[in-house]
């Protein structure tokens, strides 16, 4: 049986390489969707610029990520991307024709450009940005060039606009708990070897106590309704001051044995940085209004255990004062966003 011969296919038709017709100049952000529900926030992240801005008295040039988020009603399909970029160019611009300003101010000349390029009741923006200081090493001297993070958060809307200034610094702490246990079987062993009670005591506070350790980080925002002028350096410290101990990137022998041992001498769990930062800001700035707002985050990197730890306070300032004067923790506190938007 001969085999079937090979079916030939139809010869396919021309294609036509007609333009199609321009369709109508139709702004489809502005069209109503499919589903007309309203959205909290839509917007662009990750918006790379390099920026000059004012930080602790100076002028500097800063390689900067942007986030800009309006919110979005239900009868608009989408917000203008490009607008985003328009806005966060001009202010850029204004800054660079004119005087350096600080992160908080930049980020919240963005949010008001923004809010109202888009049309929209409330927007937001938040800028962070990694800077060098040159900082010496306590012991030797040594230059050392260490990396903070500066933040800045704004948000605008009908009731105007508030502002905040945040940082970012890393540190460690040593664990309280294993240093007790620790220290409870050194003194069952020196009461073993014939030491007095009185020995044993003054043993035991001369000399530091092991424990475990972690490196962390704290991050600290504060802002208030009308804005302040509060120096990102002053922060800063505050958050290096409310660990163990501060590190560095560059150490000598002498340095790692001077931060060893102040961090053996000021254990800390990730709690107490919290609660150190926030106290600190009280402490340092009195001038700050009751409803100034604060931000206290800190997370330890454990190195017996496989999970993190982390810990914070949000909040009013007159609230926190408040506790420290001795009155009870109210319930629930005002996170960043819900501050901005008040």
């Amino acid at each position: 049986m001969r085999p079937a011969a090979p079916q030939t296919l139809p010869k396919a038709p021309p294609v036509d390489t007609t333009p199609a017709p321009l369709l109508p100049d139709v702004d489809m952000q502005e069209t109503m969707p499919t589903t007309p529900i309203g959205l909290s926030r839509a917007g662009v992240t990750r918006s790379s610029k390099a920026i000059v801005m004012r930080l602790d008295g100076a002028e500097r040039l800063f390689h900067a990520d942007i986030r800009c988020f309006v919110d979005l009603a239900g009868s608009q399909k989408g917000v203008h991307m490009s607008r985003f970029e328009e806005g966060i160019n001009d202010a850029i611009d204004a800054v660079a024709a004119g005087e350096a300003v600080a992160i908080d101010v930049l980020a919240q000349r963005i949010a008001e450009a923004v809010t109202g390029a888009q049309h929209a009741r409330h927007g937001e923006v938040r800028i962070s940005a990694r800077y060098p200081v040159t900082r010496r090493t306590p012991v030797s001297d040594v230059a050392s060039q260490e990396m903070y993070e500066v933040f800045g958060a704004a948000a605008a809307g009908p009731r105007g606009a508030r502002r905040a200034l945040g940082v970012a610094a890393q540190g460690m702490n040593a664990c309280p708990c294993a240093q007790g246990l620790i220290q409870t079987q050194a003194e069952a062993a020196l009461r073993a070897d014939g030491f007095s009670a009185d020995e044993v005591a003054r043993i035991v506070a001369r000399v530091p106590i092991a424990t475990h350790n972690q490196r962390a980080k704290g991050t600290l925002y504060v802002g208030a309704p009308g804005g302040l002028d509060v120096p990102a350096d002053a922060l800063i410290r505050i958050v290096e001051d409310s660990m163990s101990s501060e590190i560095y990137e560059l150490l000598k022998r002498s340095d790692e044995q001077y931060v060893v041992d102040r961090a053996h001498r000021r254990p800390r769990f990730v709690e107490d940085s919290v609660r150190e930062m926030i106290r600190g800001v009280v402490d340092a700035f009195p001038a700050l209004p009751d409803d100034a707002f604060v931000w206290a985050h800190q997370a330890n990197f454990e190195t017996i255990h496989t999970h993190d730890v982390e810990a914070e306070r949000t909040g009013l300032i007159g609230d926190v004062r408040a506790e420290l004067a001795g009155a009870a923790t109210r319930a629930g506190h005002i996170d960043l966003r819900g501050w901005l938007a008040a």
